[in-house]
């Protein structure tokens, strides 16, 4: 038997999904996040299916502010969990309040006489007692970190467990039940399962390899650097007021500085900090004196801006030829 073609349907719910993934573009967008169809389809997935998103990239690609965006555009809170090497259960999913045990411990202590008032022999006052000790370990004494506060925000949040990669195997290893079933156990009063499953945004600067456990968990996106019709885009959104010219000129002045040798490449946010920079001090199109001046807002460290220093006439006489092509009628 012949197969058949897409039918009329297929069409239809092929340009609803369409339809949806470029609400979301458009709806980061509004709020600042301007992103590309293969991230927007990316978190569209993650909501239909349930799964978190591994972010990886260089440092300043927006992989953060990707789950800020997200949040945003939903309309949930984001809860956010900064990893760091030696982060444990204490910090990041639950602890108990000792200093109210400790007062509810005094105020059972004043009041042991009444409550064992009636009681005959030992194990009828241990069985009293007993009833007491449940109390200690209850939700009232609990105090919900960050992964615990996600599972329980009724109306869903957007979760942002970032830089995972600083955090120990052993962590990343605790963090698998949450994320293939968003609940967890706690011994003392049993599982926790989210009523509405939160979004969850896991970062990565790859400074170690993700194990293969928390990556079969999560879909994969990876978020390089933009190329400069997208960096353009980026600042013209992020920062309005900049001139056509001189925002294709610090862009293209950046495209280039990646290309170096170096040991920390300028990232977006960085080169947003530039532009506001130049947008403070009046500039008009760059200069060599104004580029040296605040090149410490795109380097870090100062042999980079040694080595790059001498490059610089050279860089802003490419920048601008680069503009002349970018935006019609630039000088």
């Amino acid at each position: 038997m012949q197969s058949q073609g897409p039918n009329v349907t297929d069409h239809i719910k092929s340009d609803a999904v369409q339809t949806d993934i470029a609400r979301i573009r458009d709806g980061f967008e509004a709020g600042g996040y301007v992103a590309n169809t293969h991230i927007a389809t990316a978190v569209y997935l993650a909501q239909m299916l349930d799964k978190p998103i591994l972010v990886e990239g260089p440092p300043g690609v927006g992989k953060t502010e990707l789950a800020k965006a997200t949040a945003a555009h939903l309309g949930r809170d984001l809860i956010r969990l900064q990893c760091y090497e030696g982060l444990d259960e204490a910090k990041a999913l639950y602890e108990w309040k000792y200093g109210k045990q400790l007062l509810y411990t005094q105020v059972l202590k004043d009041k042991l006489v009444d409550l064992l008032a009636g009681t005959r022999g030992l194990d009828q006052a241990m069985e009293r007692l007993h009833a007491f000790d449940d109390t200690f370990f209850s939700p009232e004494f609990l105090e919900p970190r960050p992964l615990l506060k996600a599972l329980q925000v009724a109306e869903g949040c957007v979760l942002l467990v970032d830089e995972v990669d600083k955090s120990d195997h052993e962590f990343e290893a605790f963090l698998l039940e949450i994320l293939s079933d968003f609940q967890v156990s706690i011994p003392e009063i049993g599982t926790v399962a989210a009523t509405v499953k939160p979004v969850v945004f896991l970062t990565s600067n790859n400074t170690r390899e993700v194990g293969d456990a928390l990556k079969r968990r999560c879909l994969h996106l990876y978020i390089a650097f933009p190329d400069q019709a997208l960096e353009m885009r980026i600042i013209e959104k992020r920062v309005p007021g900049v001139s056509a010219s001189l925002l294709a000129q610090l862009v293209a002045f950046v495209q280039e500085l990646r290309t170096k040798t170096i040991k920390k490449l300028p990232a977006v946010s960085e080169t947003i900090d530039w532009a506001r920079a130049l947008l403070l001090l009046h500039a008009t199109e760059l200069d060599d004196a104004m580029v040296r001046n605040t090149l410490n807002l795109l380097l870090k460290f100062e042999d980079d801006i040694d080595s790059v220093e001498t490059e610089v006439p050279g860089m802003v006489r490419r920048a601008k030829e680069s503009a002349v092509g970018a935006v019609p009628g630039a000088r």
